[in-house]
């Protein structure tokens, strides 16, 4: 790996890493209502801290646009953190300045502190060289694991990087090796599973995989704009009839590529955007005029299914209808389910990632036999498209 990992952190008893983590977690009522994140850089903090290390942790939450927003707060959230770790989290009431540094001098080896939102101070979004000059001084090295924040040039992800010495944490580790296993040093055949609502989301993302991949899947409501192209009626669905031409370009591509477009044969169909509405199954070529794609049909499941066969190596993004409202969901667990299944055997490397992905792939029970499943939706995606991620690209350097 072109960067350092924890493995090149040695000697670190008494010595102050600063750890960049994203604790940007879903509350309610004071209440963490999803602990994924917290449970994700469990492996980083208790390295550091059996190691030695004063371990002060670097986090943002929500959008405070440089101002002190109560409900923004970071507090909250050490609490919930301690009860994960299993040990004491003390809490300073700023990131920087006398505040932060006075809590930093109480520390004794192995013990954690969380700082305040970063996002309290404008300097952190700007990437402001002074404010991470006032963080990094805070420490003796640098690790980053928030790869769900690595697509941010901000002073925490970026700019305090620059100034110390500077290493991945396991997650991030985790995050770059296997991505780098699904798309930079593939087995192959590689297979592409991308769904979701708009195409208007994913044009660099497909455009970068089709350059990529063997093979490529196309579902959801992205379907049937590239159905729509190719002249094909798809009703009242969603559809963003604007972009055809886009979509040809996408299928251009990849047939200079050698990329193999896979799109729904037939679909489930309903009048009523609701569960359990009545629907009917029919082939995309006979989508009656009041009704709309929710679902991919049973030939076309199979077709996914025989592409995820054929693949050793399968990279998934977004989900191939309605999942979230039965019985829409039916194609989505059945693929996600088949990939688990083929994974947990060791016959195919899966990578999936996004925040509708996660959720589908949770709804299906699919999620833990994947071989790995990022928890970044903008970093992932990023990186997916091919773009370079300023957080990564800091430890690199």
């Amino acid at each position: 790996m072109p960067f350092k990992t924890l493995d090149d952190l040695t000697e670190l008893t008494g010595r102050r890493v600063l750890v960049r983590v994203d604790l940007n977690v879903p509350m309610d009522a004071g209440k963490v209502t999803d602990a994924t994140r917290i449970e994700r850089i469990l492996p980083t903090i208790k390295e550091l801290s059996e190691k030695g290390a004063k371990v002060i942790l670097l986090a943002h939450f929500g959008r405070p646009k440089g101002e002190r927003v109560p409900d923004m707060s970071l507090e909250p959230v050490a609490q919930v953190l301690a009860d994960y770790l299993l040990q004491p989290v003390d809490f300073a009431e700023d990131c920087i300045g006398q505040a932060a540094e006075d809590a930093i001098a109480d520390l004794s080896d192995g013990d954690v502190l969380l700082l305040e939102n970063t996002r309290y101070h404008k300097g952190e979004e700007k990437n402001d060289p002074e404010f991470a000059k006032a963080l990094a001084a805070n420490g003796d090295a640098y690790v980053n694991d928030a790869f769900s924040a690595a697509h941010r040039a901000h002073g925490s992800t970026e700019g305090v990087a620059r100034l110390l010495p500077s290493y991945a944490g396991r997650t991030m580790q985790a995050e770059l090796e296997a991505l780098e296993a699904a798309l930079s040093t593939p087995v192959r055949p590689v297979l592409a599973v991308v769904g979701g609502a708009k195409v208007s989301s994913k044009i660099d993302l497909l455009e970068n995989l089709v350059g990529k991949v063997d093979m490529l899947v196309i579902g959801g409501g992205m379907a049937n704009t590239f159905l729509a192209a190719q002249g094909i009626s798809v009703g009242k669905s969603l559809c963003e009839h604007d972009l055809a031409d886009t979509a040809k370009k996408i299928v251009a591509a990849a047939e200079k590529s050698g990329c193999r477009i896979i799109l729904p044969s037939d679909a489930v169909v309903a009048r009523e955007f609701k569960a359990n509405a009545e629907n009917e199954t029919v082939s995309v070529n006979d989508v009656p005029s009041d009704a709309m794609i929710l679902d991919a049909g049973p030939a076309s499941i199979e077709d996914v299914k025989k592409a995820i066969s054929e693949a050793a190596t399968l990279v998934w993004n977004g989900p191939l209808g309605a999942f979230e409202i039965a019985p829409f969901d039916t194609a989505t667990v059945a693929a996600a389910r088949f990939a688990a299944t083929l994974s947990a055997d060791g016959k195919l490397k899966s990578v999936a990632g996004g925040g509708d992905t996660v959720s589908a792939l949770n709804h299906a029970g699919a999620a833990e036999q994947f071989t790995y499943v990022s928890t970044a939706g903008g970093a992932f995606l990023e990186w997916l498209e091919g773009k370079v991620l300023p957080g990564v690209k800091a430890l690199e350097a």
